[in-house]
């Protein structure tokens, strides 16, 4: 057993990271119930809320670094990861890179080189010190770690099914579901946006060139909403009618990097967007009635490379190319939480639990990481912290975001690299 941490390295580069959903470990002990005729059994304490899902690898060639979804365990009173993935699920050749978990516990979107896979969840439970049994499925489930009772992965043929419409689309660099799950939004590298009804997978929205290519966006609380961003300006998708409603458009030294729509405090949504400038990183707050900008806050002098706001709408995260974490008031917008080289890599992935309590963060050196967020009232230091810098040189003023292929020119770290240099082109 290794030593207990907040932090482990799972030996891939990771790129996509969420949450377990408490709703994923009932659903399959429900299941498991009316399969049996036994109502007795629930899931254990413990089970609720405490994996993670991590997606990374080495794309596609003779790196020796396997493309893989992973899941790990985190025990919420230690503050600590499993030292090991408790579940590993191989991918071949093909590089996993963003994730929409359900929420209601159906399983995982995974963006692939051309297409999107659905994997579901399956638990195995340990009997007495025999191995842990497999469900037969197309791609093998490797368990690393028989701890008891486990939340695994299985790859499901109707579910592959499930998901022709996302057949040969090509890279997908940004899913997400709605929060009642009833809708799935993805973003391509080539521009296409789409929207579908889940789990039907009808197609309710189809825009072919929603931006030259889509690196972000996300649906609004009340799901009526739906926000994008690309290399133009951002765009605020009506869902019913399946029209674009706003246009918000940049200022002339900004780049749109990421989107998250938020609770307001006046009960109203706001809009966040994260945009790069020649002096940092800005934190843009927009009214979701009048599209009207409200402020612009300047909160990093880094290249930004991942961005949540929790689900109660009252903390902002950024993670930088530099490996630091950062957690803002939305209120104030002043800093509560500073990481410095939380990882050593860039942040690929930042994502908030459901009690808003713990932020999940990933990272291309193979690391994941889950940070405690404290009140704000029980630390003294949080006011000082945001005088604190974290930058001693000037970084190339950029938004990262990973357009994945396999192999060569096309690997992740390479295509950040191309997009590092032709912003810096751009800015000049």
């Amino acid at each position: 057993m290794g030593e207990i941490s907040n932090s482990q390295k799972y030996g891939v580069p990771l790129y996509g990271a969420g949450w377990v959903p408490p709703s994923a470990i009932r659903s399959i002990f429900s299941k498991e119930d009316a399969d049996s005729g036994d109502d007795s059994k629930a899931p254990p304490p413990a089970a609720e809320e405490n994996h993670v899902v991590l997606t990374g690898g080495g794309g596609e060639g003779s790196s020796g670094i396997p493309n893989a979804l992973l899941v790990a365990k985190f025990d919420f009173e230690a503050n600590s990861l499993s030292d090991r993935p408790v579940a590993r699920l191989a991918t071949g050749e093909d590089l996993p890179y963003r994730i929409a978990v359900h929420p209601g516990g159906e399983g995982v979107i995974c963006s692939l080189p051309k297409s999107c896979r659905l994997y579901e969840w399956a638990a195995f439970e340990k009997a007495d010190d025999s191995t842990l049994d497999l469900r037969s499925s197309e791609r093998a489930l490797e368990h690393l770690e028989d701890v008891g009772q486990q939340l695994s992965l299985a790859f499901n043929n109707e579910s592959e099914r499930a998901l022709e419409h996302l057949e040969d689309v090509g890279q997908q660099l940004s899913l997400a579901f709605n929060n009642e799950g009833t809708l799935l939004a993805t973003g391509g590298e080539d521009g296409k946006l789409r929207i579908f009804q889940w789990p039907a997978m009808e197609l309710t929205l189809n825009e072919a060139n929603a931006h030259a290519s889509v690196k972000d966006l996300h649906f609004s609380p009340d799901g009526k909403l739906l926000v994008s961003v690309g290399s133009g300006p951002a765009r605020v998708w009506d869902v019913t009618n399946s029209i674009a409603i706003a246009t918000l458009q940049k200022e002339n030294d900004e780049q749109f990097c990421f989107c998250k729509f938020s609770p307001g405090r006046d009960g109203n949504q706001v809009l966040y967007i994260i945009a790069m400038k020649d002096r940092g990183a800005c934190i843009l707050k927009w009214n979701t009635t009048t599209w009207r900008k409200m402020s612009s806050k300047r909160i990093v002098r880094d290249a930004v490379s991942a961005f949540d706001v929790s689900i109660d709408g009252k903390l902002l995260a950024v993670g930088t190319i530099e490996g630091n974490i950062w957690v803002l008031s939305s209120n104030s917008m002043s800093v509560q939480t500073v990481v410095k080289k939380a990882h050593l890599g860039l942040v690929t992935a930042l994502r908030f639990s459901k009690d808003s309590r713990y932020l999940l963060s990933a990272s291309m050196d193979s690391s994941a990481r889950v940070t405690q967020i404290k009140d704000e009232e029980k630390n003294g230091i949080y006011a000082c912290i945001s005088n604190i810098s974290v930058c001693v040189y000037r970084c190339i003023p950029l938004c990262v975001y990973s357009s994945v292929h396999s192999g060569g020119p096309s690997h992740p770290i390479n295509r950040i690299i191309s997009v590092l240099v032709s912003h810096e082109s751009s800015a000049t």
